[in-house]
């Protein structure tokens, strides 16, 4: 996010790109899903407090159009992209808002687009896609269960979240997801697995309301 050695930002990202583009040329060869994580686009805006929203997006955009440089000859439909506010506990009161930067996220040249949804701070954003379509051709996964509790979320509760985004961007564009690494994140693996179990019976309510199987 901070760069204290180039003497710009477009220096500094492109020296970045360029070493990590390599070993995404070798997961293209090898035909893998290629998971970009990217807490620090929306994270960022934390780090820097005194930007306006339109020079926080203007300070976005150009690390995403430096992703999508590296991205170039990969497949969208081999790519999938995670995005969240940063999984550290805490009150997330200034998080900036999905509205404000939900078009760089889908600028990304990824099929899938995986977003914190679940936690209390963010759960309410559903609404944005009320407001902002979808592009064809892309999957979004939601999270529907968090990191930042140890409660297991109810199956019942996983099902109703799915089907409240299915029912805005369609039911063939939704699949269930996590906000945020689960494992050092939870109290136990007991839990992680606990949480996992809830969400794929979650998904199995969802698929009966939505598909009638």
């Amino acid at each position: 996010m901070k760069n204290d050695y180039y003497p710009n930002d477009e220096a500094y990202l492109g020296r970045h790109y360029r070493r990590h583009a390599r070993g995404i040329q070798g997961d293209r060869r090898r035909r893998l899903l290629l998971q970009i994580d990217d807490p620090d686009l929306p994270d960022g805006w934390q780090f820097m407090s005194k930007m306006s929203v339109p020079e926080y997006r203007k300070y976005a955009e150009l690390r995403v159009d430096a992703l999508n440089h590296g991205l170039r000859d990969i497949p969208p439909d081999r790519v999938r992209f995670h995005t969240c506010w940063g999984s550290y506990h805490g009150p997330h009161k200034y998080d900036i808002p999905l509205r404000d930067i939900i078009d760089l996220i889908l600028k990304v040249k990824a099929n899938t687009i995986s977003i914190e949804a679940a936690n209390p701070r963010h759960e309410h954003e559903w609404r944005v896609w009320e407001e902002v379509k979808l592009p064809a051709g892309k999957v979004l996964v939601p999270g529907v269960v968090g990191h930042a509790t140890d409660i297991v979320e109810h199956p019942q509760a996983i099902a109703d979240r799915l089907v409240r985004y299915a029912k805005i961007v369609g039911r063939e564009n939704v699949m269930a997801g996590t906000d945020c690494g689960l494992g050092p994140r939870v109290g136990s693996a007991q839990i992680c697995w606990a949480k996992f179990e809830a969400m794929a019976e979650g998904a199995r309510l969802a698929s009966k309301e939505l598909w009638g199987r």
